[in-house]
């Protein structure tokens, strides 16, 4: 693998949170060159197109980015940029972990939850959706393979396993949805039965939203499918302070790309008040992907320790009277002392 990854600064806050991360990076000696290459808004208004195929073949030839946030333009015509990026790199597993902070304006304290997600099945595919001609009737088909579940499933397995948690949850609606949900739910059956070390449980979607607010803290690895993932993982991050604290990691068989899960936020683009914590968090499971644990781990306790003594230093949607910049110059400075 290569020692240079593609980086996608995405729209709106993208370009300055970004350089936040980078100037982390390099603080901490990763010894990684950066490829940038356009996606989003930027690239439509040079290129016509949301992701050039010039931006795809970089990242197939390093099989790693770290990308900001981008923009879709509303209206026909226009797919979500994510969604073809995952399609296109076969993408398959989604990843949010979603963890306690000091100093977030959050209910709990101590939580630690991975959510896998299947990221290129379910309901979330184009094919088989339509309108009627009278705009009355719309129709949406859910595609759930024995194949996809089945990976997606054995990853949370295998990713419990290494990471030493003891617990997965697979969440389904299979008591409405007994077809695609169901199947899922059987898949995930059998699977556990080869992790007997792994405490395995079965949960209905609805209970498992309701169990999340009520008692996260019963809750490790929860694998589900994409629709599900998605409100899930959202609501994960609610439980830990919001988006701008939620990573999220998509690993393929041949590529991986990193982001910050939450969006462009043009309305204070510019401003130097974004929030770099979650593209920080994507990044720390980048160098974790790329066998820099140690690296990694020192992130996470740069956030931490930054939150806890240097309010000051800390941008205003977490609590503090700080900007971008100063936010990432006590990253830093945290991670060259």
């Amino acid at each position: 693998m290569s020692n240079t990854i593609a980086v996608i600064k995405g729209d709106g806050i993208g370009p300055e949170i970004m350089d936040a991360t980078l100037r982390v990076l390099d603080a901490l000696g990763c010894n990684l060159d950066y490829e940038f290459v356009e996606a989003g808004l930027v690239a439509f208004e040079q290129h016509g197109t949301l992701i050039p195929a010039a931006s795809l073949e970089t990242i197939a030839r390093h099989r790693v980015a770290l990308k900001g946030p981008l923009t879709t333009p509303i209206g026909g015509g226009f797919s979500s940029i994510n969604v073809q990026l995952r399609r296109h790199f076969d993408l398959y597993a989604n990843l949010r972990p979603a963890i306690s902070f000091p100093g977030t304006r959050s209910r709990y304290d101590n939580v630690d939850i991975l959510t896998v997600r299947e990221n290129t099945e379910g309901a979330y595919l184009s094919e088989g959706q339509s309108l009627s001609e009278d705009g009355q009737t719309a129709l949406a088909s859910i595609r759930t393979t024995r194949k996809g579940s089945e990976r997606i499933i054995r990853y949370a397995f295998e990713l419990a396993r290494s990471k030493g948690r003891k617990k997965v949850t697979a969440v389904h609606k299979a008591n409405i949805i007994k077809t695609s949900s169901g199947l899922f739910l059987d898949v995930a059956r059998e699977v556990a039965q080869e992790y007997p070390e792994i405490e395995f449980e079965e949960m209905i979607v609805d209970n498992a939203c309701m169990q999340l607010v009520m008692n996260p803290h019963q809750f490790d690895v929860i694998v589900t499918t994409n629709l599900f993932g998605d409100i899930i993982s959202d609501l994960c991050a609610g439980l830990v302070g919001g988006l701008g604290l939620a990573p999220g990691a998509n690993i393929g068989s041949d590529a991986a790309i990193f982001e910050a899960v939450h969006g462009s936020a043009p309305d204070i683009a510019g401003k130097n008040v974004a929030n770099p914590c979650a593209l920080l968090l994507a990044a720390a499971d980048m160098l974790d992907y790329l066998d820099m644990a140690e690296k990694a781990s020192r992130i996470r306790i740069a956030i931490r320790a930054v939150l806890e003594s240097s309010r000051d230093r800390v941008t205003p949607d977490m609590g503090g009277s700080g900007t971008t910049d100063s936010f990432a110059d006590a990253l830093v400075a945290y991670c060259r002392g």
